[in-house]
């Protein structure tokens, strides 16, 4: 089996989406560094996407601008991700560590946030007569990444096709569940935050007068 450097599995996993995973799994190839690399990637898509998207094809953006929104999209899905399917495929007898569905999910995710990047500097040189260009540039880039995330979760877990398939669908049900208790969570913390700092305040207040 080939022996690649970390660029150039990268380059693989994404040409070949059905056996690119396969060579990565057998090889151990993937490093998280690259994850981490992806996921700023695909921070900074998002909000070029929004910001500095031509006004042809996306709306006047807010003028006040909060980054919160955007490692909501992008580092905390990605984590619930990860953790929904880990959770999800260890029930399934799943092979995959959390590491390398950590790995293999991001990967598969380039497609995607190299498609914004493009359709974000498209959207100044097209018109809006043209926007079929635009449209197949932005769905070409996610339904290839859709395509490399399948691969990936079937690669890392070595499932068939229908495991693959529920095991994805029963993911996206763990996120959701993950993210309504992560609210929960924190709602529960900002209300707790609240009134202790009101104590703190009233016990300030009436030491001082």
């Amino acid at each position: 089996m080939m022996d690649l450097t970390q660029p150039q599995w990268v380059r693989h996993v994404i040409l070949h989406p059905f056996e690119g995973f396969e060579d990565l799994r057998w090889k151990k190839g993937g490093t998280l560094k690259y994850t981490v690399i992806i996921i700023a990637a695909l921070f900074f898509s998002l909000i070029a996407w929004d910001r500095w998207c031509g006004f042809q094809f996306r709306p006047l953006p807010d003028a006040l601008f909060s980054v919160v929104p955007y490692i909501m999209r992008s580092v905390v899905y990605f984590l619930a991700w990860v953790i929904g399917n880990w959770a999800v495929c260890t029930l399934l007898d799943g092979e995959g560590t959390m590491k390398n569905i950590c790995i293999y999910s991001s990967y598969a995710l380039i497609p995607y946030i190299v498609s914004t990047f493009i359709n974000v500097v498209l959207s100044h040189i097209l018109v809006q007569a043209e926007a079929v260009f635009f449209a197949a540039v932005y769905y070409t880039g996610l339904i290839w990444s859709a395509v490399l995330l399948f691969s990936a979760i079937k690669a890392v877990h070595q499932y068939t096709f229908t495991k693959t398939a529920a095991a994805i669908l029963l993911t996206l049900f763990a996120m959701l569940v993950i993210l309504f208790l992560a609210v929960l969570f924190l709602s529960l913390f900002q209300k707790v935050f609240v009134f202790f700092y009101t104590l703190y305040t009233e016990i300030l207040y009436r030491v001082r007068v």
